[in-house]
């Protein structure tokens, strides 16, 4: 049976082991106390060591979800009132001005074409909400509300409430509550905040001209007008960026 060495010997071998290659293969085949080798040490170090990081690394996430959760708590009365202070600190150029605005009418301009060569179907495109959403999507393109998954899960989902809301209700001030607060709802739980389309179901049930569409209300006019206003962004953020003045 194996000599053990003392703890200093143990040190002294353990630092030539990492210094030789051939050490390492002997030490590692060696075992002391028939149960304990280099290498099991070695492990047993090195998953401590990945343990300790990914114990950090889950406390990081859980300081940074309950920072985000912090900000979500709505400003003070008298803060709400003053301009944001990152905006006015951003200069702004009047190229940041005529390429949103310009976009917007492109937009009204080519929905309301589309209106004319499908008015004999009864489907309208150039509805309230889209003003909403193109100001949203050529303003500010980065925030969440302007998300693709954000805008077309919550324009079809709420589009389709709308037409659920009113077959079960029927016209009237409960189809319209019952639809706008399960809008909101739908749209917290599938994380697609999107506020315009929380005014699809409204439009649906009081706009007589819609009830004939049924669930193709879902496409037609909000998801189908926002391919093209999506169109459109691309062209106002690419013009934004390159031609400045």
């Amino acid at each position: 049976m194996a000599t053990i060495p003392p703890p200093a010997s143990l040190h002294i071998l353990k630092t030539a082991a990492l210094r030789s290659p051939v050490m390492v293969s002997a030490v590692m085949n060696r075992h002391f106390l028939e149960f304990s080798t280099f290498s099991r040490c070695f492990e047993s170090n090195f998953l401590s060591q990945m343990r300790k990081q990914e114990v950090l690394r889950h406390r990081r996430r859980v300081s940074t979800v309950v920072v985000a959760a912090g900000n979500l708590t709505a400003p003070s009365s008298w803060e709400s009132w003053k301009p944001d202070k990152v905006a006015v600190a951003t200069p702004l150029l009047l190229s940041d001005v005529i390429w949103p605005a310009a976009g917007a009418f492109a937009a009204m301009a080519i929905l309301g074409r589309i209106d004319q060569m499908l008015s004999p179907k009864g489907i309208s495109m150039s509805v309230a909400s889209l003003g909403a959403v193109s100001a949203i999507l050529f303003t500010t393109p980065s925030a969440p509300t302007a998300r693709k998954y954000n805008m077309f899960l919550a324009q079809i989902g709420c589009a389709a409430i709308g037409v659920v809301a009113f077959s079960v209700f029927g016209p009237g001030w409960l189809a319209r509550s019952v639809a706008l607060a399960a809008s909101i709802a739908f749209m917290v739980i599938t994380r697609a905040n999107h506020p315009p389309a929380a005014s699809l179901p409204l439009m649906f049930i009081d706009g007589a001209k819609f009830h004939h569409l049924n669930f193709w209300y879902t496409l037609f006019p909000g998801a189908a007008a926002c391919v093209i206003l999506c169109l459109l962004q691309s062209i106002v953020c690419y013009l934004k960026e390159n031609i400045k003045f």
